[in-house]
């Protein structure tokens, strides 16, 4: 007797239908993925770890291995300014005016303070001063030339941008060649006299140029800046635009600009960017913060540090807040407590099809960090891949179908 569903091939017996049935179904199974998939799309070199929503550790491998983070390690770093600064955290840019006319700009190391946040400062200052004679800038909240282990000199690329007090525009200048003449590529922005003298000397293929901390043009930069934009409202300095330290008791506090975006958006903004420039100067701030300022790299890393083993009980090996040095490393598993402290803030990750995650890409390094949503709960996941070519993002995906198969 034939089974009745068995109709429809004729010639076939019931072993052969059932092993037709088994084959047919192959493709789902495989695509539903099992942990064994995962274990072996993991090296030598490589190591992962999955963690359950009661953060307990679901999978691993090779998960107390140090690995170099690349910008994964932002998570991390992030994690530590919101429980330490608080959600809510602005930066601060403050303007105080002498008895001469002076104005003075003292920064306090916003990493947004875009053409656009300027312009507004601009507008709110005219209605308070009547003219400006020297534009005064300073920067003494931070140790001047911060070097950033892993940025190259004379590098042109904006994951080099020095850090500092006072930047605008991410220490950076994008322009491009019109008639054998630089023009400003951002219609936001002027193209300034420092900028202009500085592409004409570099002569960059990309029309892109970072402001070196080490000669002040990231400084002077700054005073063009506000030069600029006062000088739409009738306030164009008169005089020099120069560096020296403010005087709060000689000087009056005309305005203190606090940041249009609290650290929540700051965070989620070097998510979506990978920003190094702002990770780290999340980071000085953090050291300042805590232990005063001038705002040092080893402040900051300092802290950072210490959040790492007095709040999460891990111990990684960190040099700088963004993950652009390799001399970063941190475990898989060492990502299980950041996660699970993380994951109020999982919103602020980039989202793809229910993943929430932080990528990390350096010459031969692929990382991946961040969480699977499943059944209303969310599983962490850290994969860090120093096996170069062999991509993070498949290893995750074969983590969300191990998951969501259950």
């Amino acid at each position: 007797m034939k089974p009745k569903n068995t109709a429809s091939v004729p010639g076939t017996s019931l072993t052969s239908w059932i092993c037709c049935l088994l084959i047919s179904l192959l493709p789902a199974a495989a695509a539903a993925g099992t942990w064994q998939d995962v274990d072996q799309m993991i090296g030598q070199n490589d190591s992962a770890a999955v963690f359950a929503p009661d953060c307990r550790v679901m999978y691993s491998k090779n998960a107390d291995q140090m690995q170099i983070p690349a910008s994964t390690l932002k998570v991390l770093t992030a994690l530590c300014a919101i429980e330490r600064l608080g959600p809510g955290f602005r930066f601060e840019t403050r303007f105080y005016r002498n008895d001469k006319n002076d104005l003075i700009i003292k920064g306090y190391g916003d990493p947004l303070l875009v053409s656009e946040q300027v312009a507004e400062i601009a507008k709110i200052l005219a209605g308070r001063i009547r003219r400006v004679r020297h534009l005064i800038l300073d920067d003494t909240w931070a140790d001047p030339g911060i070097d950033i282990p892993g940025t190259r000199a004379r590098s042109l690329q904006p994951y080099d941008a020095p850090a500092g007090a006072l930047c605008v525009n991410f220490n950076t200048v994008v322009a491009e060649r019109r008639n054998n003449t630089w023009i400003s590529a951002e219609p936001q922005t002027p193209l300034l006299p420092l900028a202009k003298k500085r592409l004409n000397q570099m002569q960059p293929k990309s029309g892109r140029i970072l402001l070196s901390s080490a000669n002040q043009d990231n400084l002077i930069y700054a005073g063009q800046l506000f030069a600029h934009f006062l000088g739409r409202h009738g306030l164009a300095p008169t005089g020099e635009i120069r560096a020296a330290k403010a005087n709060p008791d000689t000087g009056q506090l005309v305005y203190c600009h606090r940041s249009a975006f609290a650290l929540t958006e700051v965070v989620s903004q070097i998510m979506a960017y990978s920003n190094n420039f702002m990770t780290n100067q999340v980071l000085l701030a953090l050291g300042a913060e805590k232990y005063s300022p001038p705002a040092t790299l080893k402040k900051g890393v300092a802290v950072l540090s210490d959040f790492a083993a007095q709040k999460l009980g891990i111990s990684p090996q960190i040099v700088e807040g963004s993950g652009i040095s390799r001399k970063n490393r941190i475990s898989a598993n060492m990502f299980g407590p950041v996660l699970c402290a993380f994951a109020p803030y999982h919103g602020l990750l980039t989202e793809e099809n229910g993943i929430f995650y932080k990528t990390g890409t350096l010459s031969g390094i692929q990382t991946r960090v961040g969480f699977v949503s499943h059944k209303g709960g969310l599983y962490g996941f850290a994969v860090l891949i120093n096996t170069p070519k062999k991509p993070a993002a498949s290893v995750v995906n074969a983590i969300a179908r191990c998951i969501r198969q259950n």
